[in-house]
């Protein structure tokens, strides 16, 4: 059962991206459907499964969305086009929600209204165990660009953005296989704080083989390819240069062709960048 679009924009769009994901997704609407705070609507977009998916989603009062299998980013940008919200909230369909997560977030943005993203703490748990973070994985508040440059500090699924962010800054990259979201948080922290709230409110379950970080040798070759817009910026050459060196050194290992013949001619320009740099800077 689908139901009717609202007639006036709700507070919150919440947005599941799912493909072929029936044994974790009625755990993740259902951790939306608990929220204590009640002002949003839910939209699961199916990327084309071919699972119980359907018989699943037909249990729930909530906006569904079908399409051809085209990736997340696809399922995300679709979301977020058909969204009334004024804010937009992710969540992964293998993750679920604490009940308070929106109502944290709202009480965010409306104390902090020049703030356009927000996101909560999160537990891990890998292989049904819990597992510690490590200070490098820690999230941070405010100007966050040049930290985000190494891994990745936003999570999709514990993240709130105001719509009005994705009219300014652009949507999901459809042409990242992965590390979609790195690429987008670049764009958004180089211009925008992030707001973060240190409630854990979020669940986030790895280390089921459908991961696409499973799927990928060498992740930083999208990092490396969402940087190249920043490389103007010293300290993002500085990584960007460091991480292209790492990736080469494991490809010629293990006589990687496809990455060796794209990111040799990229290590170059870094290097040439870096050249040009440093003779300016001594002029």
């Amino acid at each position: 059962m689908k139901m009717e679009s609202p007639t006036t924009s709700p507070t919150f769009s919440v947005i599941i991206p799912t493909y072929n994901r029936a044994a974790t997704l009625p755990r993740a609407i259902e951790s939306v459907l608990a929220q204590s705070f009640k002002d949003y609507e839910l939209i699961v977009v199916d990327d084309g499964s071919s699972d119980e998916t359907a018989k699943i989603l037909e249990r729930y009062p909530i906006r569904v969305i079908r399409q051809p299998n085209r990736g997340v980013s696809a399922a995300r940008n679709r979301g977020i086009k058909a969204a009334q919200g004024k804010i937009v909230a992710f969540l992964d369909s293998d993750d679920e929600w604490k009940k308070e997560k929106l109502q944290n977030q709202y009480d965010f943005f409306k104390a902090n209204p020049e703030y356009k993203i927000h996101q909560t703490e999160e537990i891990w748990i890998k292989n049904g165990k819990f597992l510690n973070k490590k200070k490098k994985h820690q999230k941070k508040s405010g100007d966050i660009f040049y930290d985000s440059l190494h891994l990745c500090l936003i999570s999709p699924s514990a993240v709130a953005i105001k719509k009005e962010l994705f009219e300014e800054v652009g949507l999901f990259r459809e042409d990242f296989e992965v590390c979609e979201d790195y690429e987008l948080w670049l764009r958004i922290t180089r211009k925008h704080k992030v707001g973060y709230s240190p409630e854990p409110l979020v669940v986030k379950y790895g280390g089921h083989a459908d991961q696409l970080s499973h799927k990928f040798f060498g992740m930083d070759r999208w990092r490396i390819k969402a940087m190249l817009p920043f490389i103007n910026d010293p300290k993002v050459l500085e990584v960007a240069l460091k991480k292209c060196t790492i990736l080469l050194k494991g490809a010629r290992k293990h006589n990687n062709k496809e990455i060796i013949e794209e990111f040799e001619p990229t290590l170059t320009q870094l290097a040439q960048k870096e050249g040009s740099l440093r003779e300016y800077n001594q002029q």
